[in-house]
């Protein structure tokens, strides 16, 4: 899961069923070595009771994650965030599958984090990232759904007074086999409320899945499309005020003065406000009246000691962690690499680079808060309910009792809404005005300018040959930063960032696909003052590229076309090798490409999935790519909607070529340069290549879907460049090397 700061962590909260006691709001403070580890609350699975716990519209909870009210609609509990990636539909058919309930009746619902916690955490982990959403929770949801059957199921027994062992669900219908009797889920829910849950439950085998398994339509688009759907920017609450906020535009600068006589009699204001030590906010009547005034008011700043940072210092010191002299921390090596390249009968050297990137939400960060000195709430989107809960409770001083998030539908998420500083304002904000609720939403600017961008890195490849043109040394050298050490989320295990490694760790969710008989992968950490972020993807985006694209330099210089020399690495990691094959086979690798048609090859593993991609791409005036086709192969181990699947690999190439082509943002005088979407792109639909998807789910283990294949798009598309061209691009984005789109 994804580590949050320590402000912002919750740990060993005793907590009675139906009342919160009272905490100390530093025993909701977890150490570093266990954030890293997540949550750790005490995490329980009371999938029924003996009384019953009713639903906000009265209708019964047969257990905390399933609600059926008498018309037999089905109320399924998600914890989990819903931002466009489909885990909410997911989830529900989950669910729904081992509840043998019917599909057409089943809705949804969010459970609030102070809800979760006061009852003993009965929905889980709340954070949506890493592509965890399905993956991490989908064994205790099925048991939800099993135990919530057993028990309707039992309760039907009862009133027939035959055994349960004679009885059968299918479809919110009830039957009892032996005598033809049914009833339905609807009039049985409060009696089977009333049991104990059963101690045990036996789940689907997923070869059997009837709901999940399937390509469904998913549950939000309607409200999406109609404009139904309430996002965090759509809320409204009585007597609300709008705040628009200002930070130091310099990473790490203060607040020195404001002079607010300024905009006093500027229309709508109410207040001028200062928010922690770095940031200004003006609470107005409408947000515009808000940021017209913030714009108007005179701000002196203290910029600090980062002022003079820039994009090239920041690359300079990069560079430096890049020399073997450098201490670093190892993450996968066997043999001995410096004697085998010593003794090499040929070298390859490369540089690699990697620049910061912004998640570019389409909803910027907003929170909506109101406080009182007996209660703060908090309307938000947000991809962790539990650190904004706990964020929260660290701004408000309030007692754990007393507050609570309530999440919202997020216009996009790509792990910056993991982070919390915006809740944290918007509760800032709140307490200096109480009794009256205030909609806190950032600029589009301010937005772009205070990430938390994906870290900066850069690579120092040498591949070393033996006279016949075996690959005998890898060595691979990373410098750049740390996410868990940048964010305060504690010491790295052992010194080691393990997110650093995604996609050439040893083993484990993120493994390198490849043996070499000598190798060494290791890392300097270098922190710039410009905050790194968990980005979509993470380092698995930037480890692709350096790995899949050096392999296909090192493939040139064995005189081998680089599927062939792939696959002589590949012998030791078969699921590896399996997607690659797939993706390999349908865009027709092994015949010729059309007239003007150049093909591209990439593999990785991250978030537990193995996946592959091939593109083809034509080049005009040496710089200008056209990119037709991309085929795409994903190896997740089960797929709970394959519909869905394809739509998460569809989009997951649009972010990877967006920020291949478009993205990168640069520091200047200690502030990003690139403040709106005039300056930082994305691709256009005209700009879009066919994406054909191969699925090929092989049991067994649960892994990602929405974040792995961000990771081929690039390094695909970048090794075509160079069929196409002979040219090898190291740097990026493609802008800054003024290549674009065709």
């Amino acid at each position: 899961m994804l580590p949050r700061t320590r402000e912002e962590v919750a740990v060993n909260l005793q907590i009675g069923q139906h009342v919160m006691p009272k905490l100390n709001r530093r025993a909701f403070v977890i150490g570093s070595a266990t954030a890293a580890a997540g949550l750790a609350l005490g995490f329980d699975l009371p999938f029924g009771g003996p009384a019953v716990v009713r639903a906000a519209d009265g209708a019964s909870e047969v257990n905390a994650w399933v609600v059926i009210r008498p018309d037999d609609t089905v109320v399924i509990r998600i914890a989990r965030s819903e931002m466009g990636q489909g885990t909410l539909t997911g989830l529900a058919q989950l669910v729904a599958e081992e509840l043998e309930c019917d599909w057409s009746k089943v809705t949804t619902e969010y459970p609030t984090p102070g809800q979760s916690i006061a009852r003993k955490r009965p929905w889980g982990e709340f954070t949506t990232g890493g592509s965890l959403g399905i993956r991490a929770s989908q064994d205790y949801v099925r048991q939800g759904g099993a135990t919530a059957c057993m028990m309707l199921i039992q309760a039907a027994a009862n009133s027939w007074k035959v055994p349960a062992s004679e009885c059968k669900a299918a479809n919110s219908v009830i039957t009892h086999t032996p005598s033809g009797k049914t009833t339905t889920y609807g009039k049985v829910a409060e009696a089977a409320a009333k049991l104990e849950p059963p101690a045990e439950v036996k789940l689907k085998d997923p070869k059997d899945w009837t709901i999940a398994g399937k390509g469904l339509k998913r549950l939000d688009t309607v409200d999406k499309t109609t404009g139904k759907m309430i996002y965090g920017i759509d809320v409204k609450l009585p007597g609300m005020l709008n705040a628009a906020i200002k930070d130091c535009p310099v990473f790490g600068g203060k607040v020195k003065s404001f002079d607010e006589a300024k905009i006093a009699g500027m229309k709508g204001v109410k207040k001028v406000l200062p928010v922690g030590d770095s940031a200004v906010a003006v609470v107005a009547d409408t947000w515009w009246h808000a940021k017209t005034a913030l714009e108007a008011l005179p701000i002196v700043w203290d910029e600090g000691d980062n002022a003079n940072l820039s994009s090239e210092t920041i690359a300079t010191w990069l560079a430096e962690g890049l020399d073997d002299a450098q201490p670093t921390f190892i993450g996968n090596q066997n043999g001995d690499v410096k004697a085998a390249i010593a003794g090499a009968a040929k070298t390859v050297e490369a540089i690699y680079s990697y620049p910061y990137q912004n998640h570019a939400t389409m909803e910027p960060m907003n929170a909506t808060a109101l406080y009182t000195p007996d209660k703060c709430e908090v309307w938000c989107g947000t991809q962790d309910g539990e650190a904004a809960l706990a964020a929260v409770l660290d701004v408000s001083g309030l007692a754990a009792e007393k507050i609570d998030v309530h999440r919202l539908m997020l216009g996009g998420g790509f792990g910056r809404r993991v982070m919390t500083d915006y809740v944290r304002q918007a509760v800032a904000i709140a307490k200096q005005m109480p009794g009256t609720p205030v909609k806190l939403l950032w600029s589009r600017e301010e937005d772009m300018q205070h990430g938390k961008y994906h870290p900066i890195t850069q690579c120092k490849l040498t591949g070393a040959f033996d006279a016949d043109n075996n690959l005998v040394a890898l060595r691979y050298r990373l410098s750049g930063q740390s996410i868990m050490l940048s964010e305060g989320s504690g010491a790295p295990k052992n010194g080691i960032d393990p997110f650093v490694f995604q996609g050439v760790d040893q083993s484990g969710e993120a493994a390198i696909g490849y043996s070499v008989a000598n190798l060494l992968i290791d890392y300097a950490m270098h922190n710039p003052n410009v905050p790194p972020g968990f980005w979509r993807g993470v380092n698995l985006n930037h480890n692709a590229i350096y790995l899949e694209c050096f392999m296909d330099e090192l493939a040139r210089a064995a005189g081998l076309e680089p599927l062939a020399f792939r696959r002589k690495l590949m012998g030791k990691h078969p699921k590896h090798l399996a997607v690659l094959n797939a993706v390999a086979e349908k865009i027709g690798w092994g015949t010729p490409a059309p007239k003007g048609i150049y093909r591209g090859i990439a593999q990785v593993m991250g978030h537990g999935s193995y996946v592959a991609g091939a593109a083809e791409i034509s080049v005009t005036d040496g710089s200008k790519i056209k990119v037709h086709r991309i085929v795409a192969s994903t190896d997740p181990g089960y797929i709970v909607n394959p519909a869905q699947v394809e739509r998460q690999i569809a989009g997951s190439i649009v972010y990877g070529l967006s920020a291949l082509f478009y993205g990168g943002c640069t520091v200047k005088d200690g502030r990003i340069e690139q403040s709106n979407f005039d300056t930082y792109n994305s691709m256009r639909i005209n700009e879009m290549p066919k994406v054909e998807t191969v699925l090929m789910p092989s049991g067994g283990f649960w892994g990602g879907v929405g974040e792995p294949s961000i990771g081929i798009a690039a390094p695909a598309v970048l090794n075509a460049y160079f069929a196409a061209t002979g040219k090898r691009i190291r740097s990026f984005p493609l802008r800054d090397q003024n290549s674009t789109f065709a």
